[in-house]
């Protein structure tokens, strides 16, 4: 490593806690659409897209026009004290497009975590209820609640103590693990008769696709058989879009894929661009429970960051980026077939759109492959209970040619597992 770069990291071990995980030991100068720069000048394809925030891109010009416009206006009032047409405007765009039955509303927050967190909020107040249904593996956040709602303890919940009560796992279905949709709704009921009555449960949370669990996508089936179940027993169904939503499946919403509706969806990443903003939207009855001052938070729908979303919106339906995700994850997931076929390392390949993973035998396994793609320019995250699964989450910006780059680079580092 060179010598910019370990004088940084000294510094950082010497100013960051440990806690704070960070993967790379190089140090981001710049970025443009699907290409990060370090401070020595090496450039790194992007299929990271900073943890799925960047479906458009680093740095837009038009996410970046519409923040620089904004900023010759105001920069902040704190909605709730002086509130800004650009906030209504959005809640009305996202209220327009998002799978929801009915008349919807939509508030704006900072973070994922927050958006989850008020999303249980509105649940218990509409129905005046306590218990929250999550999943198993599943990832919703790392505040106290969330983490709750977080099907993983390590590192999530390790070492944080006792987490906040009324929150209980099902088992989320993924058949090839052998939890099939009779097996998940059957641990739903299990709940149910063991730890909370139904008439407790407030709502039932889950992610369309799984993130950090490995990108496990839900049977439309289980849906409609847990839409059922929420119905006979009074239950709100919560769709935790934070990572799925903003074309990154091929459409705008994941549940944009299903005929089941949600009555909330929690989103934020790719909402902002690279700008910090989150939401809830659902059904006008359900979000207008909780009483004036409920809801909100002092950056809660920053203006900076509703520019941003606002552009965000702009591109992906301008620029065909739903269509886009289809064409880049079916050419990805053809690749790792052929992977598949030459290798006895991979177990399986998951895709909706571009939401794209494959499952490798072993973590060290997947570290190798991630540690070449590194070293050759190119940047992947892994997920998955046991680290063992490689997921693509690349701006759908990106160039053809660059995207068959980073493929190539992909394939090399396959290969290093079976010479």
């Amino acid at each position: 490593m060179d010598s910019k770069h370990s004088a940084l990291n000294a510094r950082k071990q010497q100013a960051t806690p440990r806690g704070v995980g960070v993967m790379c030991q190089w140090y981001a100068e710049k970025a443009e659409n699907s290409t990060i720069w370090d401070a020595e000048g090496n450039q790194y394809i992007d299929f990271a897209g900073g943890i799925a925030v960047l479906n458009t891109g680093h740095r837009h010009p038009k996410i970046i026009a519409a923040v620089t416009e904004q900023l010759t206006k105001f920069t902040h009032t704190a909605y709730q004290v002086v509130p800004y047409e650009s906030y209504v405007s959005l809640a009305e765009r996202i209220n327009e497009r998002a799978p929801i039955d009915g008349p919807a509303k939509t508030s704006f927050f900072s973070t994922g975590a927050e958006a989850v967190e008020n999303a249980v909020k509105i649940a218990r107040a509409y129905t005046g209820r306590h218990g929250i249904v999550t999943f198993g593996n599943g990832f919703h956040g790392r505040s106290f609640m969330t983490m709750a709602m977080t099907g993983k303890t390590a590192p999530y919940k390790r070492d944080f103590g006792v987490m906040p009560a009324g929150v209980f796992h099902a088992r989320y279905p993924v058949e090839s693990k052998g939890i099939t949709v009779d097996d998940a709704i059957q641990s739903i009921e299990d709940i149910f008769a063991e730890d909370v009555a139904a008439h407790d449960v407030a709502a039932i949370v889950l992610e369309p696709v799984q993130g950090e669990g490995g990108f496990n996508i839900v049977p439309a089936e289980f849906l409609k058989r847990l839409r059922a179940l929420c119905d006979q027993h009074g239950i709100l169904m919560i769709a935790d879009e934070v990572q799925t939503g903003f074309a990154r499946t091929g459409k705008l919403f994941a549940m944009n894929h299903y005929e089941t509706k949600a009555d909330l969806i929690t989103m934020a990443k790719s909402l902002g661009g690279g700008f910090p903003i989150s939401g809830v939207v659902g059904r006008t009855e359900v979000m207008d429970a909780p009483n004036p001052g409920g809801l909100g938070g002092t950056y809660a729908g920053s203006p900076i960051a509703v520019a941003a979303a606002h552009a965000v919106i702009d591109v992906i339906e301008g620029e065909g980026l739903c269509d886009r995700a289809n064409v880049l994850g079916a050419e990805l997931v053809s690749v790792l077939n052929n992977i598949k076929a030459s290798s006895n390392v991979v177990t399986d390949i998951r895709a909706l759109g571009s939401m794209v993973a494959v499952e490798l035998e072993t973590a060290e396994q997947a570290k190798v492959v991630q540690n070449h793609a590194m070293a050759n320019g190119l940047l992947i995250l892994t997920c998955g209970r046991s680290g063992n699964v490689i997921r693509f989450l690349y701006p759908l910006t990106i160039p053809t040619a660059q995207f068959r780059e980073g493929l190539a680079i992909l394939e090399q580092g396959f290969a290093t597992l079976t010479a």
